[in-house]
Parts: structure tokens; C-alpha cells; sequence
């Protein structure tokens, strides 16, 4: 007797008409009367459950019982029943029951909130609307590997400890072997980290971007994607301590071909997860994100503006709205802003030309002297999702911004040294996984994107 996977019953059902099979899985919820019942079945293979019917077989009294979460194996015939909402239904010959859940269960028919199933992380995967998200978040990061492949990238795995100072070592996890209770000290009283198992600081990276580049300067074209670390102490929906980035970097690219690279991958992932995942979407459409499908649809169609920051600060100072934060020419942008500026353009927008004092030593200083050749891509619905740049290729300006900027170039002057060893103009971007996975959901928290969250205060399991 065959064993089958759900998903392959959905795909070939004709193909097993009056056939006897064998599916293994959990239940859903059991509805059962005097003489027969029916079990929504799940193996996890598929969004869409199954449906097992079930008559006076040995145990009947036992299966109309269970719980939901409870394991089966279940032999039986399968129906075709095309007048049904399902086109086909599982008629059991026999069901063993590898695993009865009971009442300290906690997952129920019933909807649970999603405050409730953080606290359960390790049983939400269970659920329809993490099924539906964990999935999406799958087929996203196939469809990011897809594109880059498809495009002579080389995939790179950057160190996740390093000694390099991307994002301001304030923002870096450090990395220790000393003992707390007994640390060795140097003739100035200070921690002596040459005693430390790398002999000095060492970082949980930040950010793959440093090693990135020096495999770019060697293949043209390089990805990684892999998880990052910071240290920011902030409880907002969007922000979590251990997350996941795509950072391409690519040769002899400035940030025109940049923004191009940017829009067409992001369009490439969406119609990807569109094709792929339309029962997921369907189901956090009419549960999640109302316009959700309508969002991404209109995503893939749109033009996406390229305006600088200095005329977005102009289009808000000129609206007629009571911003909680003033926009200002030589500041970021709020939340309230990103909002604004893509409803005025009706669909994504680039922000380029970012003033040079609160942006990144390594990009690319303008002619202006006064901006950097930065970029930041705002989607509606989900504000900031890319930051990328140019970056600068030249050896004594990067050194002069370092300096001004208070970067410490000997921990990083084999990175400088890419400006003399063969230079080029080159650019790259960021792009946080798990905001992306939020943008095609509608999930609206980076907590609910990830599968164990860590944040301030919250490391559970």
C-alpha cells in the first residue's frame, strides 16, 4: 500500500480514484455521530487540509474522541467527490492512533490570538495562520536564491563572528570566552582580551556587507543571506535582535543599475510567492490583510519613483498635515513619512541622495560634498524595506570619512585595502528577511515572521 502525501493527493487525485493508500498525520478537529464522523486531517505538507471519513471501524469510539493535534495513521480508499468543496475525501479502512492528545492540549479549534501563540512558539507552527506564514517565509527564500542564481550570483556565506566594525560596535553583540566572575586584567586595570579565545574583541556580525564586498571585487556579482545580530533595545513591531538579510553587492554598478537590481528582484520574489503559495494568500487575505493580494498585484505593475530626500523633505513640508515628527533636510524620515510619500506617488518609492552626516562611512560621498549616493526603497504598506548604496571606491575619501566619523581604520584596513587593490565603482543593498516576509503577508509584527523571536527581555526556548 502506497503511503501519500497530501499535497501530491491534491496534485494527482484523479490519479488515485478507488485506490487504497496510507496517510500519516495529525488531526484537526474530529465531528462524529452514531454511525460515522469525519476528521480534518493535516500532514503538513500542504495548506489545505484533507477530509478522512470514518464508519464502524474497530476503534470508532476512540477516533470520534480525539483531540485536536493528536497523531493517526490512517489506511484507506480514496473518493473522488468533485460536487464537494474538496475534490476528493479519504474513506478509512482502518485508523491506529500513534499519539491521542488530551485536555492539557493547548491549542483548540477556536481562534487564538497571536499574543497567546508567541507564548506557545513551539506549537504555533500548528496553526493555519502560521502555516500559512512559515511557508510564504520557505518559498520567499527559495525565490531570493532563485533570482540571484538565475543572474550570475555568486551565493557567499559571510563569518557570523568577526572583528570587523560595520554598524557601530555600540550595535554589536560581543563575543566573550572570559569568565565574568574572574576576568584578566592588563597592566591598566582594563580587561585583558588578549587572554580571550581570538586574543582580542570579536563581534556577533551586525551585517555580512565588509566580507561581502571583497568577494564581489574577486566574482562581480555575490549574495549572502544569512542571520544577523543587534544590540538595539526596541520593543517596536519591526525590530528584533537576531534576524535574517539578503545583501547583494556588485562590481562596476553604481546606484542607478542599484535601484534597478533592487526593483526588479523585489518584483521577481513577489510573482514568485504569488504562483507559488495562492492557497496562503488567499487564506491571510480573508483572515490577516484584507487588499493583501490586491497590494502585491498592484506591486508587480508599478513604477517605481526615484526622487531624492531633499525634494521628498520639500513634498512634506508642503503638505497640509500636523506631522508628530517635522520632517528636516538633514534628518531621517519617520514612520509617518515613509506612509506619506508613497501614498503621494501611489506605489514604491526610491529615496536617494541621503545627507552624508547621518548615513554609513562607507558609501559614496556626492559632488555636493553634502549627500551620499544612498538609497532607501519605501513600499506602501510596510515603509523602509531595502537601504543600499554606492559604495566609495576611493582610498584617501574613505579614510578622510572615517577619521571624521570616528571609525578606527586599523580594525578594518583590509577593507580599505580593496581601494588600492584593484578598485572599482561597485554598490550594494540590505534588505531584512523577515520584513519582507511581514510585506508579503500582512503580518504586521517581526515577532509572528520568525519562528522563536528574540527581542529585549524575550528569549524563549
Amino acid at each position: 500500500m502506497e503511503s501519500v502525501d497530501v499535497k501530491k493527493l491534491y496534485e494527482k487525485y484523479q490519479d488515485y480514484k478507488d485506490k487504497e493508500i496510507c496517510v500519516n498525520g495529525w488531526v484537526k478537529s474530529v465531528r462524529a455521530g452514531k454511525d460515522f464522523g469525519f476528521i480534518d486531517f493535516t500532514d503538513g505538507t500542504c495548506f489545505k487540509p484533507a477530509q478522512i471519513v470514518f464508519g464502524k471501524i474497530k476503534n470508532f469510539d476512540q477516533i470520534s474522541k480525539l483531540n485536536t493535534g493528536s497523531t493517526i495513521i490512517c489506511q484507506g480508499t480514496v473518493k473522488l467527490t468533485p460536487q464537494n468543496k474538496q475534490p476528493f475525501e479519504i474513506v478509512a479502512n482502518n485508523i491506529e492512533i500513534f499519539c491521542a492528545t488530551d485536555s492539557e492540549y493547548p491549542l483548540q479549534k477556536k481562534r487564538h490570538s497571536v499574543e497567546f501563540l508567541r507564548e506557545i512558539a513551539y506549537l504555533r507552527p500548528r496553526t493555519n495562520l502560521f502555516q500559512a506564514v512559515f511557508r510564504i517565509r520557505s518559498v520567499a527564500a527559495m525565490a531570493i536564491h532563485e533570482y540571484f542564481q538565475q543572474n550570475g550570483y555568486v551565493y557567499v556565506n559571510t563569518p557570523l563572528i568577526t572583528t570587523a566594525d560595520c554598524e557601530g560596535s555600540d550595535q554589536m553583540f560581543k563575543l566573550t570566552t572570559l569568565n565574568f566572575n574572574n576576568l584578566p586584567k592588563d597592566e591598566k586595570g582594563n580587561v585583558d582580551m588578549k587572554q580571550d579565545l581570538f586574543g582580542k574583541l570579536a563581534y556577533i556580525t551586525g551585517s555580512g556587507q565588509l566580507h561581502g564586498e571583497t568577494f564581489a571585487l574577486a566574482f562581480k556579482k555575490i549574495y549572502t543571506f544569512g542571520p544577523t545580530f543587534r544590540t538595539e533595545n526596541s520593543n517596536t513591531k519591526t525590530h528584533a535582535n537576531e534576524f535574517w538579510m539578503i545583501e547583494p553587492e556588485i562590481a562596476f554598478c553604481d546606484l542607478d543599475n542599484l535601484m534597478d537590481v533592487e526593483e526588479e528582484m523585489l518584483k521577481f520574489i513577489v510573482k514568485y510567492v504569488l504562483q507559488k503559495c495562492n492557497d496562503e494568500i488567499e487564506f491571510l487575505n480573508n483572515f490577516v490583510s484584507k487588499g493583501l493580494k490586491d497590494k502585491l498585484n498592484k506591486l508587480l505593475n508599478s513604477n517605481f519613483t526615484r526622487i531624492d530626500h531633499k525634494d521628498v523633505i520639500d513634498i512634506l513640508k508642503k503638505a497640509n498635515v500636523k506631522w508628530e515628527f517635522e520632517p528636516n533636510y538633514g534628518e531621517d524620515i519617520a514612520k509617518e513619512h515613509e506612509k506619506y510619500i508613497t501614498e503621494y506617488f501611489n506605489g514604491p518609492v526610491f529615496i536617494k541622495n541621503w545627507p552624508k552626516d547621518i548615513k554609513a562611512y562607507y558609501m559614496k560621498l556626492n559632488d555636493d560634498n553634502k549627500t551620499v549616493a544612498a538609497v532607501d526603497l519605501e513600499v506602501p504598506g510596510a515603509g523602509e524595506l531595502i537601504g543600499g548604496s554606492q559604495r566609495e571606491e576611493n582610498y584617501d575619501k574613505i579614510v578622510q570619512r572615517c577619521k571624521q566619523m570616528g571609525v578606527d581604520v586599523q580594525t578594518i584596513d583590509w577593507y580599505l585595502n580593496l581601494r588600492k587593490f584593484g578598485s572599482c565603482v561597485h554598490s550594494g543593498f540590505g534588505m531584512g528577511f523577515e520584513r519582507l516576509v511581514m510585506y508579503l503577508t500582512g503580518v504586521d509584527n517581526i515577532r509572528d515572521v520568525i519562528p522563536f523571536p528574540r527581542t529585549p527581555q524575550n528569549c524563549l526556548y
